[in-house]
């Protein structure tokens, strides 16, 4: 059999070869997949139509090219400047992918066509985990500081498998507790980490070199370098309560009193003795 011709290939081809498109393994492809599932909206047509298309402020063009770059197949970055509902003038970018084979590879990852807000969930193959969430972060979520000056990161989502799974992810790289709720206002999750919570996660998120958005990826930086004033009191330490807890509280013959023997205020007896009696 005739040796292989490799008088055309680097050193490199020889040594690693091409990563293949929306292998979620590569930092740059996991962190793509986040965004586009976050702000990417996939529309079906009849036969092989139909397309992919991100819109953005057209401040963050930067990121679209890098999506397109990483694209092998055809796709067009436009913009456009309209009034709109939230700005007078509102200037856009936006990215279009049409090749099917793209988009049904697209689809069967994880990224459903139509409306998706709430069908989203993280990724079923091997994935960079960091890389995916700061894609979703950059694309629904906000890095920065309070009007107090306190760092946070925070992401508000429809989806309650991306919500459940930021705090699972959180909790068990970074130790940081975070359990997810409804808001009343629009049913969405919104997931916010303050001061070192948010330091230690913009730290975690945004290494140098990744994919990111510019301008959250120099709003992380300033984010992981806060540290607590030294006339700020110190976090509060959560306490959680045991089942021996729970029973002493309930056998309890008054709230105050299971304050008294627990140890604990009265708010919080108050507020875990409605919990314990609603669940059950």
């Amino acid at each position: 059999m005739a040796e292989p011709d490799t008088s055309a290939l680097t050193l490199f081809d020889l040594v690693a070869p091409a990563t293949s498109f929306m292998d979620l393994t590569n930092p740059d492809y996991a962190y793509m997949f986040g965004f586009l599932q976050a702000d990417g909206h996939l529309h079906a047509g009849t036969g092989r139509r139909g397309r992919l298309t991100v819109e953005i402020n057209a401040r963050d063009i930067a990121i679209l090219e890098e999506f397109q770059r990483l694209t092998p197949y055809n796709s067009s970055i436009t913009q456009r400047t309209r009034s709109t509902n939230f700005a007078e003038v509102s200037h856009t970018a936006t990215w279009a992918l049409c090749a099917l084979e793209a988009r049904t590879q697209l689809n069967e990852l994880g990224l459903p066509y139509g409306r998706k807000s709430k069908r989203i969930t993280p990724p079923r193959v091997p994935f960079s985990r960091p890389d995916y969430l700061r894609g979703v972060i950059d694309a629904d979520g906000s890095v920065g500081f309070t009007k107090d000056g306190h760092p946070f990161i925070s992401l508000t989502t429809q989806s309650t498998a991306i919500a459940v799974y930021l705090c699972h992810y959180t909790n068990r790289t970074l130790g940081i507790r975070k359990i997810p709720g409804r808001n009343k206002r629009d049913s969405a999750y919104n997931v916010v980490y303050l001061r070192e919570g948010a330091a230690a996660l913009a730290q975690h998120l945004y290494t140098p070199g990744a994919l990111a958005l510019e301008r959250k990826r120099a709003a992380a930086a300033d984010v992981s370098a806060w540290r607590r004033p030294a006339d700020m009191p110190p976090p509060r330490q959560v306490r959680t309560w045991t089942p021996l807890e729970d029973s002493i509280l309930l056998g309890a013959a008054t709230i105050q009193e299971a304050a008294d023997a627990l140890g604990r205020t009265y708010q919080s007896c108050h507020l875990r003795r409605w919990r314990l009696l609603k669940k059950s």
